[in-house]
């Protein structure tokens, strides 16, 4: 596409917007015929831990939302010359699960709890045994019936119950919606009716009247909207929210609000069965698509549903590249200390370079990633840790790579149990910015999953690319399009795309499974950090 051919697009509207808040950016995407990427725009954030939770302010949302758009729209001029005052369709993608509960006025109860807090262990445990589901710690039932169980003063007040990208899409359009996928974090999802399970919802019901809770959660929940379906339209003040200038205009159309496990499966192309893919940021999760239902309940297994409604097995785990990130900067800090100020991208692509020389099993370094707690591995809270023996061989090489074991190293535990109930995958494909670097990061994933790893070109854009194509698909099916979603991103598209797949290495199978051992035994060194450094 031409600059003029772009630039006529973007005056026409021919586009679509899809804005995601992530971990720490809240990103926008404009996103042009045949899925171009046109314009980017991001904000910087971060979570806060208050009062021993983690949270994000309402403000810092909003703000969050008016800087990612006006850096959009100063990218739009000054590719294209013209200002950014329309779009065809427009999506919001958001981390999932969580927990935001406002009263009969709309007020927020208590502050925001992210997918990040693990204090929900009670509570879903019960509603695992009582449900015959598994229901993580991060769901928002979870955090729903924990405040229940702990008598906490605001429950007789909650009107309703959201996630993140449900309150910004309700905050855009007026509409208390959401999309399947993102519904499926909130509370189990009928694959047959493409909503809430009705026999839970009378099982939570009961058990939650037990404890005095007498309003139905049906009641408390967003109605639930597929793929393809128009989800409202920007409201002037939605408008002013994004562009406080008064330059976007009202009335585009919205797509159902996602999560970003869903956004990431449209991102990568994995929404039919058999089709997988990796999530790597903040959090790192695999999702894989289902051919049949899984014959056990594991709780380190979760069971959402793509945005299109069907289901997927997602492991999840709580701490992702951020202790690399941590440690990246450390490094860029000494070398500006030398005089050799190298930039974060180059600090980084360094030490993934590094990682690939490393010995297969890390040289006896053991890194744990974890700022948080991880489900998988029995933690309700988490110690960032370097370990090694003194016989260990302390290099760059090794003590790169044994970091980025670290980001795959619980991912690669609840794959396990996946393997182990026959759940069968073709092949994964990886997304997020940590596979920017071609082949590093992506092969020692192939290693930790014992499956190939591609990575396409579209890697890089992750879910703010992905909610703006949902976007397109919603602004398709109004226009007649009748295609289901996966044979419409097969065929309109990822019909071109470019991949690249790296196959596991049999050496690094190999030492990462003796890195896991050790990894494994060594979780007892991570609970007693916990118990001993506050």
């Amino acid at each position: 596409m031409t600059v003029q051919s772009a630039a006529a697009a973007v005056v026409a509207g021919h586009t679509t917007l899809g804005v995601e808040l992530g971990s720490t950016n809240i990103k926008a995407c404009l996103v042009g015929p045949g899925a171009a990427t046109l314009a980017v725009g991001s904000h910087t954030w971060e979570n806060q831990f208050v009062d021993r939770v983690w949270t994000y302010s309402l403000d810092a949302v909003r703000e969050g939302l008016a800087g990612a758009f006006a850096a959009l729209g100063a990218d739009v001029r000054q590719r294209y010359g013209v200002p950014l005052t329309t779009v065809g369709a427009l999506g919001v993608s958001a981390m999932m699960h969580g927990y935001l509960a406002f009263d009969a006025d709309d007020r927020l109860l208590v502050p925001f709890r992210t997918w990040r807090n693990t204090s929900t262990g009670p509570a879903a445990a019960e509603l695992t045994a009582a449900l015959g589901f598994n229901v993580p710690l991060r769901w928002s039932a979870a955090h729903l019936y924990q405040a229940v169980l702990d008598g906490e003063e605001h429950v007789g007040q909650i009107a309703h119950l959201t996630t993140l990208a449900g309150y910004v899409h309700w905050l855009l359009t007026g509409e208390r919606v959401l999309g399947v996928g993102d519904a499926s974090g909130m509370f189990p999802i009928d694959p047959a009716t493409g909503s809430y399970d009705g026999a839970m919802l009378a099982t939570f019901d009961g058990l939650a009247a037990g404890h005095g809770f007498a309003t139905p959660l049906r009641a408390l929940l967003p109605d639930v909207l597929p793929a393809g379906a128009t989800a409202g339209h920007l409201t002037p003040a939605g408008a002013a929210l994004l562009d406080p200038t008064g330059t976007l205009a009202a009335g585009v159309p919205l797509c159902p609000p996602e999560g970003d496990a869903g956004t990431g499966m449209v991102a990568t192309n994995a929404v039919a069965p058999r089709t997988g893919n990796v999530s790597a940021g903040t959090s790192i999760f695999a999702m894989v698509v289902l051919e049949r239902a899984l014959a056990q309940v594991h709780e380190e297994i979760d069971v959402v549903t793509t945005p299109a409604g069907d289901p997927v097995a997602m492991v999840h785990c709580n701490n992702g590249s951020s202790e690399l990130g941590a440690w990246a900067g450390v490094f860029g800090e000494f070398a500006t200390a030398i005089g050799s100020d190298v930039g974060d991208d180059a600090v980084f692509a360094a030490l993934l370079a590094a990682a690939l020389e490393g010995e297969p099993d890390g040289g006896g370094v053991l890194a744990y990633n974890y700022l948080s707690g991880e489900t998988i591995t029995g933690l309700d809270e988490g110690r960032p840790l370097v370990v090694r023996t003194p016989g260990s061989r302390l290099t760059l090489a090794n003590f790169a790579r044994t970091q980025v074991y670290s980001i795959f190293g619980t991912l690669a535990l609840g794959m396990r149990t996946l393997a182990a109930e026959g759940v069968a995958v073709d092949s994964l494909l990886a997304h997020g910015g940590l596979f920017r670097t071609q082949g590093v990061a992506q092969s020692l994933l192939a290693a930790a999953v014992r499956a190939p790893v591609a990575v396409a070109s579209t890697a890089g854009e992750g879910g703010s690319w992905g909610i703006a194509v949902l976007a397109a698909y919603t602004a398709a099916v109004a226009a007649g399009e009748t295609r289901p979603l996966a044979a419409w991103l097969d065929e309109q598209v990822f019909a071109d795309a470019q991949t690249v797949v790296a196959q596991p290495d049999p050496r690094d199978v190999a030492g990462l499974e003796a890195y896991l051992e050790t990894y494994s035994a060594g979780l007892a060194i991570q609970r007693a950090a916990v118990g001993a450094i506050h």
